[in-house]
């Protein structure tokens, strides 16, 4: 088996990339500065979300051996100039909202523009990204958070679009996304305090329990979105 992991700076897809190792796949891991997870079965590859060239030159690089389990672990609540989700509709910036949805939807789908036709169509291929459950519209019960949970929802219904399209060529393919739960990353810390006891999740664990989900998915599953625990997250 050979995987591909878009996003190795993030402390899942640094995980993602190690447990695959483990089990003694061969892991092509991409970030955009180079440094991915140190191990045998890992090969590092440079690509930049916002770049669509560095996204094409990866997977022109995977097209003689494709992957037959392609992960992507990108995503951005707070962004680099420290705003965080929004409380309020009155806290929307333009600027921040077209932020979340470059990094959470736009550039998900651009792998998948150019990784998707690289999958095998006469074997079980999957194609996942990290989504969450604040994107479900039929979950939202709290509002709040409305650039992350837009562009999660768009993420989700892109997805849903790709996994529809694919199974008129790949029909052994799965698409899905993934709610990992609350991880102990980067990306939660700001949000930790006041969780309930056990709620928090290390990433190796995170990572073991995606795994496991993902073996367990078929190809009637595809296009949905499944949590750590295997249950399909609302529309």
């Amino acid at each position: 088996m050979r995987a591909a992991v878009f996003g190795a700076s993030g402390g899942i897809g640094a995980a993602l990339a190690l447990a695959l190792a483990e089990r003694d796949v061969a892991v092509l891991v991409g970030s955009r500065s180079g440094a991915v997870p140190v191990h045998e079965n890992i090969t590092g590859f440079v690509f930049d979300l916002a770049d669509e060239p560095s996204i094409a030159a990866a997977a022109a690089m995977m097209a003689d051996d494709p992957p037959d389990l392609v992960l992507v672990t990108t995503g951005m609540l707070t962004n680099a100039r420290g705003q965080g989700p929004e409380r309020s509709y009155k806290a929307l910036d333009p600027a921040g909202m077209a932020e979340s949805f470059a990094v959470n939807a736009i550039g998900p789908a651009l792998i998948a523009k150019h990784m998707l036709p690289l999958l095998a169509r006469d074997r079980r291929a999957v194609f996942a990204a990290l989504s969450a459950r604040v994107g479900s519209i039929g979950d939202n019960r709290i509002g709040g958070w409305h650039s992350y949970r837009a562009s999660k929802a768009a993420l989700n219904m892109l997805l849903r679009n790709f996994a529809i399209e694919l199974a008129r060529t790949h029909p052994l393919a799965v698409v899905a996304g993934l709610h990992p739960g609350t991880v102990d990353t980067a990306l939660s810390a700001p949000f930790q305090r006041g969780l309930p006891e056990g709620q928090l999740t290390a990433p190796e664990a995170a990572a073991g329990h995606l795994l496991d989900v993902l073996d367990r998915l078929q190809p009637a599953d595809s296009g949905g979105v499944f949590d750590w625990r295997g249950a399909r997250v609302p529309e």
